[in-house]
């Protein structure tokens, strides 16, 4: 049995005001997830062990949220299971935990005097269940576990309630030396199918677990209360030594429940093996959480777990770190490639869905993205005729329905640059809206995509001169010039030494804030070296805290520190101050194009980086948070594991260390 790579002792767990913060993941690949607490206690109504899309659709349902577990030793009921119910904590099983441990999927172990149970929870790559394993040892005489299975069957989004609706009727299974049953509570979802891998007697006994309650939605502004259906019980003999595999699915039960189990640990354990220590090891190791195959087979990211699809921004962000930074760059190529039937008018959608016109087109620099993506796909090692190929036609879509005018109110200006938004439509990342009234207003020409404008051109331009269009080439860096110049005279504060956030031709916005630095970290800019340097040290001076960039500088007067409270009292926050992670990949590659990459320099960003270890054991284990407070002790928030935090911390060491 290989070392726990994050361990729990018992103390620890039974800090309730921390381990019900801490979360552990496992996911599928095909974009469902099994997620909780450390201590199984949900306190989120996403929190369930069998979390996945609805057949035909990309929306996750909760099927199966867990199992209300006892444990039945010699004429005493041994509860194992935790919950809390409208104010009421019931029942109390983690007064037992001894540990918990990743293993690197999650382990449990009680201790009942002599008595030791062991639970597993997995869920195997590329199939859609999950696969629980108890197992008990120090017993003596066989003891009995019983398992009541809790049914919540709603959108991920949404909470059930008791109802007639409900068809509690079940059908009993019998495979290959186990037991099981099957049910569909509803008509027009579909059948789960529960077997085990021992003997499993069934007991139909209907309830519905009444007034369950979600400590983190109620925290967060939201209804936090549901009832959840159980169609009985399983109640199986095991003897000292002996386990039990438990299989949840869709459908038809899917054979074998140990064997799956068996060969999805050692996959698990396998990755191990090649480790390596610190934030860049636990991510390497936990970045294919994002990564997913749809239904029809396209590559694609999980924006943010629990409760994010896949976004088209956050997926062009994180690709080039989550692939090409652990030396996976031809799956970058075919992620990417899988995006180009979804161009419409030179967008990429932000939300994607099953079609393009089933997809969500409100992101103006997705497809800026993109072009960012395809490069760093090229720098990796692929030939630039395969670039050529592959991607040419669609980067020219993008420059050309950019340049003469597309949806969002994007289209070029008199100086070559961009115009994007409206004063109710805020199309950049910084997207928060109150009643439909952007926060933080950066319609207009925003600095970081003009600075995203300005590298598209230099691509195609680039691009068209490999394919041998020298017209193109010419015309092309005709623009680049004149956008380069325009970019200058409007952004660049020289007493400031740094750039302007928003320019229109009434106003020029000022703020200080993060997107400066990505016009100084990319590898085309018209900024000069200096320059790039002057906005590196201007972000690390002012907007650099302890878990990543603030969005705005601290000394502002429309500055919030403290992303908390409801929807609305979070979204004033979420980019008037709140620290995201994400924004160090730019950080680090602003700073080794323009202040230096000598090795004080790069001891100085690896420190940078390195700092974010303690998070690992804070919110999702082993994860990078969505969003931090801007302000201490900057408390983690959002999504509790995000693509593109992920992503772009990998991309950092990779800059830092490309050797390796």
């Amino acid at each position: 049995m290989p070392q726990p790579i994050l361990a729990l002792d018992r103390d620890a767990l039974l800090r309730l005001e921390t381990s019900l913060t801490q979360e552990w993941l496992q996911t599928d690949g095909l974009g469902g997830a099994a997620s909780s607490t450390v201590l199984l206690c949900p306190t989120r109504r996403y929190h369930a062990l069998l979390l996945t899309p609805r057949p035909g659709s990309a929306r996750r349902y909760a099927w199966l949220s867990r199992y209300d577990e006892t444990l039945l030793v010699q004429g005493r009921e041994l509860p194992l299971s935790m919950a809390r119910y409208r104010g009421v904590w019931a029942p109390h099983g983690h007064q037992a935990l001894e540990s918990f441990e990743l293993t690197p999927f999650p382990r449990w172990t009680w201790l009942w005097g002599g008595v030791r149970i062991e639970r597993e929870v997995l869920v195997p790559a590329g199939e859609a269940c999950v696969l629980v394993r108890w197992c008990v040892s120090g017993a003596g005489a066989p003891v009995k576990l019983r398992l009541r299975p809790l049914l919540p069957f709603r959108e991920a989004d949404a909470l059930s309630v008791e109802n007639m609706a409900l068809d509690g009727r079940v059908e009993r299974l019998a495979l290959g030396g186990g037991d099981g049953i099957s049910c569909r509570p509803y008509a027009e979802l579909p059948r789960i199918s529960i077997v085990a891998s021992n003997p499993a007697p069934w007991t139909t006994d209907a309830a519905w677990y009444r007034g369950l309650e979600y400590a983190v939605d109620l925290q967060r502004g939201y209804d936090g209360h549901e009832d959840q259906f159980s169609p009985g019980f399983f109640e199986m003999k095991l003897t000292d030594g002996a386990d039990v595999v438990v299989q949840a699915n869709l459908d038809a039960p899917l054979p074998d429940p140990r064997g799956r189990f068996e060969r999805e640990a050692r996959r698990q354990r396998a990755q191990l093996q090649s480790k390596r220590p610190g934030v860049r090891g636990a991510l390497e190791m936990t970045a294919d959480a994002f990564l997913y195959r749809s239904e029809s087979g396209r590559a694609g990211v999980i924006a943010g777990w629990p409760w994010f699809l896949e976004w088209g921004r956050d997926t062009n962000i994180a690709l080039p770190g989550l692939l090409t930074a652990r030396d996976r760059n031809a799956e970058l190529g075919d992620a990417l490639a899988g995006q180009v039937p979804f161009l419409k008018n030179g967008l990429l959608p932000n939300v994607f869905a099953a079609t393009p016109g089933m997809s969500h087109y409100d992101s103006v620099d997705a497809s800026l993205w993109f072009a960012r993506a395809v490069r760093l796909h090229e720098r990796a090692g692929t030939p630039t005729r395969e670039i050529v190929r592959r991607f040419l036609p669609a980067l020219l879509e993008i420059a050309t329905c950019y340049r003469d005018g597309t949806g969002l109110g994007v289209r070029g200006d008199e100086d070559g640059l961009l115009v994007a938004g409206a004063a109710t439509l805020n199309a950049t990342w910084m997207d928060a809206r109150i009643l439909s009234v952007p926060v933080t207003p950066r319609h207009g020409a925003p600095v970081e995509i003009e600075a995203l404008w300005y590298f598209l051109l230099a691509y195609v331009e680039h691009l068209s001169d490999a394919a041998g269009r020298p017209n193109d080439v010419r015309a092309w860096r005709a623009h680049r010039e004149r956008a380069g110049r325009a970019f200058l005279e409007r952004f660049w504060m020289p007493k400031e030494e740094r750039l302007a956030d928003v320019w229109r031709p009434e106003e020029v916005d000022r703020a200080l804030r993060p997107n400066q630095v990505i016009a100084a970290a990319l590898e085309w800019s018209p900024l000069s070296r200096a320059q790039r340097a002057g906005v590196a040290r201007s972000a690390a001076d002012v907007l650099l805290g302890p878990r990543g960039l603030r969005t705005l500088d601290p000394r502002d007067r429309a500055y919030l520190g403290r992303y908390a409270g409801n929807e609305h009292e979070r979204d004033r926050a979420y980019h008037q101050g709140t620290a995201w992670p994400w924004l160090l990949g730019n950080f680090v590659e602003a700073w080794l194009r323009g202040v230096g990459d000598e090795p004080t320099d790069r001891t100085y960003l690896r420190g940078v980086l390195d700092g974010l270890e303690p998070h690992l054991a804070e919110a999702g284990l082993l994860h990078m948070s969505e969003v931090f407070d801007g302000d201490a002790p900057h408390a983690p928030g959002g999504c509790f594991a995000q693509a593109w935090s992920t992503g772009e911390i990998l991309r950092a060491y990779a800059l830092l260390d490309p050797a390796h």
